[in-house]
């Protein structure tokens, strides 16, 4: 039965699985959202539920840098945050190492559950780099392996053995491969397969001539001999809807059967440009008579493609699409804070049955934890509305839906209070570029605020209770794009809330919040 990929749609990039007899477990890098690490289950690699977060807790992951308070000036901050993870399951524990850029150290987190809850970290002191990955040997060692660090000089793949109780690396750590020569040899994964050991990596870098190579030996250090059909992956200067095909992790099914998962942008356009970030795609493994492995379809993937034996076809109780009513005392796994959020930013219980934002002093235009909620576009074509109801008293307090790329690059349909009137207004910010396109007085307590969304454009429009939507304007998708805006995730919907440099003393609520997936325009 075949399938369609990308089998976890929106920005769910660096993907990595690991099997428990029958079950399948994924996690994805998380950036600077919060919680952190998503963690997904399956039954038949296709059909995917998340099930938690490995990183819920400020303790585990502060995404801000402390000594310059809740945010910095940085450019490339937003840029920061949780790279790269690996999941492993070991004697009855689940493991995940990675790495937070914004401190830049890598640490283990370890849970009995693949749900939670997920320990402290155990940070790794004297290690480097990013992408760190763990293989847990037959005679009991422990290999770290990860990319190297501007500190050791020569790119390429770095390997030592640690003890997992203490996070001590306890050998010299060994630059064990440098590649075939592509930019950033990257997210390296060893594995051991009957005697040999494999080491599959990333190079070309996670943009247009991201590929996947692979070497192996007889020991876990090399010397490591290079696959001669690398790479085993790639869509590199080809003509097709799926590119940056990389950052592989293997499986071996519960049916002896191998698989992959891996990222992979959808571009748009020409020249490309693509907004929704980097997804986790699925794709076969096949070896080769001289024991080499072989990815999809002669290193390429497709759309769709033909599933495990034990895919049975699509559960749709596990759609993504429908209405929030927030009337649950947590929030659904979809919701993400933008950095570490305050506790007084936003509840559950200040409304029934709404979720109520208090703004900040910090806006969207800023890198600073703010009052927004937010989730994935992981659609081309889909629509988002929301019922808010919000009553500024002061100049300056805003609230409303953003779509939000990054601090420099977002769109928002919001309600303000300017000059000492209540607005609805349509704004747009493009880099260093920001304008208000369109704004009006508000008379109504409550407004409806929606946006859709198809592959090149973004339009806007409000209705109030009882009466039809009224359009009011309309933003480029390809302004939010990864190529023009830059960071390494997609486009966030987000409700937000803001005192534009004071906090608000009006709260902001939300009835619901509804996202449906449309047909392709």
């Amino acid at each position: 039965m075949k399938f369609r990929n990308p089998v976890v749609g929106g920005s769910y990039p660096d993907p990595s699985i690991c099997r428990v007899n029958d079950d399948y477990y994924l996690v994805n890098s998380s950036f600077g959202y919060f919680p952190g690490l998503p963690i997904f289950h399956s039954k038949d690699l296709v059909n995917w539920s998340q099930i938690g977060y490995g990183l819920t807790r400020e303790s585990q992951a502060c995404l801000y840098r402390k000594e310059e308070g809740e945010g910095t000036h940085d450019p490339l901050f937003n840029f920061t945050g949780i790279y790269a993870p690996t999941i492993r399951y070991h004697q009855g524990s689940f493991y995940i190492v990675t790495t937070n850029t914004v401190d830049g150290r890598n640490f283990i987190i370890q849970a009995e559950q693949p749900e939670g809850p997920w320990s402290e970290p155990l940070f790794l002191d004297h290690w480097g780099g990013i992408d760190p990955s763990l293989l847990f040997d037959e005679d009991g060692k422990v290999y770290i392996t990860g990319t190297g660090s501007h500190r050791d000089g020569v790119p390429g793949i770095y390997q030592a053995e640690m003890d997992l109780t203490t996070g001590e690396i306890i050998t010299e750590r060994k630059l064990i491969w440098e590649g075939t020569g592509g930019s950033f040899p990257e997210g390296p994964h060893l594995y051991r397969i009957d005697k040999r050991y494999y080491l599959v990596i990333a190079e070309g870098g996670t943009e247009y001539g991201h590929m996947v190579t692979v070497a192996r030996s007889d020991q876990p250090y090399g010397p490591f001999e290079a696959c001669p059909n690398n790479p085993i992956l790639t869509h590199r200067s080809i003509s097709h809807s799926v590119q940056a095909t990389g950052h592989v992790d293997f499986v071996q099914a519960h049916d002896g059967t191998w698989w992959t998962v891996l990222l992979g942008i959808r571009p748009i356009g020409y020249p490309f440009h693509h907004h929704l970030g980097r997804e986790t795609y699925l794709a076969p493994v096949t070896w080769t008579e001289e024991g080499w492995p072989l990815i999809g379809e002669n290193g390429r993937l497709g759309l769709e493609m033909e599933g495990p034996g034990f895919f049975q076809g699509y559960d749709e109780s596990l759609s993504r699409f429908g209405r929030d009513n927030f009337d649950n005392e947590v929030l659904d796994f979809q919701w993400n804070f933008h950095r570490n959020p305050r506790e007084s930013m936003y509840s559950l219980s200040a409304k029934k049955s709404c979720l109520t934002l208090f703004g900040t002093e910090h806006t969207l235009d800023e890198s600073q934890n703010l009052a927004f909620l937010g989730r994935r576009q992981q659609d081309f074509d889909c629509c988002v509305s929301a019922l808010m109801k919000f009553e500024p008293e002061h100049d300056g307090e805003e609230a409303g839906l953003t779509v939000y790329m990054n601090e420099k690059a977002h769109y928002e349909i919001a309600v303000r209070r300017n000059n000492g009137l209540k607005t609805l207004f349509l704004r747009r910010r493009i880099g260093s570029l920001w304008k208000v396109e369109w704004e009006q007085e508000l008379d109504a307590n409550e407004v409806i605020l929606n946006i859709k969304a198809n592959d090149v454009q973004y339009i806007f429009g409000y209705s109030l209770l009882g009466e039809e939507e009224v359009i009011i304007g309309g933003g480029e998708c390809s302004y939010l794009a990864t190529e023009v805006a830059g960071g390494f995730t997609g486009v966030y919907f987000g409700m937000y809330a803001t005192g534009n440099g004071k906090p608000s003393e009006s709260p902001a609520h939300f009835d619901y919040f509804d996202y449906l997936q449309l047909p392709e325009s």
